[in-house]
């Protein structure tokens, strides 16, 4: 084991820190679970043009990633980098999330101009928030187990959210719309949006950055592109973070049309998802596992855990059986859990490498991996998602063909399956032991 300082950080930092994450999932949960559902459903676009949406927001993630990674990088400001991104872009953040659930009166190529206008607007504005809370922890702490409970309160606030948003959010619409979807969305973000503004401005308050090197703090943009391509560990772990945001964005976008569609009951869904709360298992689970295990070996476990909660929904789907179907869903998030719950803190080892071993301190662009995986990972998700329901001949409101409940199927159950697989391979090449050597 590598030689420990002492902790630096207390308590209120920690829990602000932490909230910054929930502060974000807030409103980005909201995204990724139901705007599919929304710009079909509700809005009333063609699944197909709201794919073709998604197809233009990932390629422009490609870009906005790593832009704002250079943009935290080169900032010089007596808040430090990654901090005063808390207190610059809140606000707009949240704005453009509420503008996002507006319903113009529109013709229909104005509504999906305004799609276009608000969406690709709300993904700029989530990177410039939620990038600095990866990049800010190398520098909160020295030591590795203080990093790992930092990361830890980070992932346990964000995933009680995302579950808090994916059961609560259809009730709030019922409660605030009275009947009407869309004044019930617009009233649920914007609630949603309050409370966001208020933890994010707090985050950027409570924390400090501590740690810096100056003389290696900003490096031309070519030498930082030249590090990163010879930060092996830093690559792998962008391949698993993308994997992993590709396979949750098509199980949480493919759980409405399941429970609408197929075992035609909508009001499932909030019970279906009230047993992710077993996912905060996995993340409290990561303390004790990785200190005994390394993060590799504990990531992989949950991993392999995942992969067998979707293997017992593959059974509850073909049964009809609710209680095997939760069950899954229980056991599935328990290794999403301590998956995403590695990921911050891994992420952070690679920044500490990249500047022992390549001399550069970048946790801007490194920390873009995550932000980048999260983007195109969601976003590729809700075109696989978009086009296949469009492709079967999918629409809304409407009973649905054959061909579109066997590809509801194959969304739901057996793309997730493969990726996992995928994520497994990956992660073998993730050589943890020679990080470690090099970093101590």
């Amino acid at each position: 084991m590598r030689q420990q300082t002492r902790w630096q950080t207390r308590w209120p930092e920690r829990i602000s820190y932490g909230l910054s994450d929930a502060a974000d999932n807030l409103v980005f949960q909201v995204m990724t679970t139901y705007l599919l559902f929304f710009y079909t459903d509700v809005y009333g676009l063609n699944a197909g043009d709201v794919a073709l949406l998604f197809i233009i927001a990932r390629m422009c993630d490609v870009v906005e990633s790593p832009l704002v990674g250079l943009m935290i990088d080169h900032t010089h400001s007596r808040f430090g980098k990654s901090r005063p991104f808390f207190l610059w872009y809140a606000v707009p953040y949240v704005v453009f999330a509420v503008l996002t659930f507006v319903t113009p009166p529109f013709s229909y190529g104005g509504k999906l101009a305004w799609a276009y206008f608000t969406y690709l607007g709300l993904g700029f504005l989530y990177t410039t928030v939620n990038l600095p809370i990866t990049s800010v922890l190398p520098t909160l702490s020295e030591n590795d187990r203080e990093l790992t409970l930092l990361g830890v309160i980070r992932q346990f606030f964000g995933s009680a959210v995302q579950i808090i948003v994916a059961v609560f959010t259809l009730p709030l619409v019922a409660f605030f719309g009275g009947g009407n979807e869309q004044r019930g969305f617009l009233g649920t973000i914007s609630l949603f949006a309050v409370i966001s503004l208020a933890l994010i401005l707090n985050t950027f308050f409570q924390i400090r950055e501590r740690f810096s090197q100056p003389e290696i703090a900003h490096q031309p943009w070519r030498k930082v592109l030249g590090a990163a391509r010879r930060n092996t560990p830093w690559l792998v772990l962008s391949l698993v973070i993308f994997c992993f945001w590709l396979v949750t964005a098509i199980k949480n976008q493919t759980t409405v049309y399941y429970f609408k569609y197929v075992l035609n009951d909508q009001n499932l869904v909030s019970w279906a998802n009230s047993f992710t709360f077993a996912s905060l298992i996995g993340v409290v689970s990561i303390m004790a596992l990785a200190g005994r295990w390394g993060n590799k070996r504990t990531m992989g476990t949950g991993m392999v855990i995942a992969l067998g909660g979707q293997l017992l929904l593959a059974v509850g789907v073909y049964a009809r059986s609710l209680p095997v179907l939760f069950a899954a869903t229980a056991v599935n998030s328990i290794g999403q859990g301590m998956i995403v719950g590695l990921v911050s803190i891994m992420i952070a080892d690679t920044i500490r490498y990249g500047m022992v071993v390549l001399g550069v301190q970048a946790e801007g662009i490194f920390a873009s991996a995550n932000d980048l995986g999260v983007n195109l990972g969601l976003g590729l998700g809700g075109l696989v998602t978009g086009g296949l329901l469009d492709m079967s001949g999918y629409v809304a409101n409407h009973a649905q063909n054959a061909g579109t409940l066997q590809m509801i199927d194959l969304n739901y159950v057996w793309i997730p399956m493969v990726i996992y697989g995928v994520m497994i391979v990956l992660l073998h090449f993730y050589n943890e032991k020679a990080l470690y050597a090099a970093i101590k």
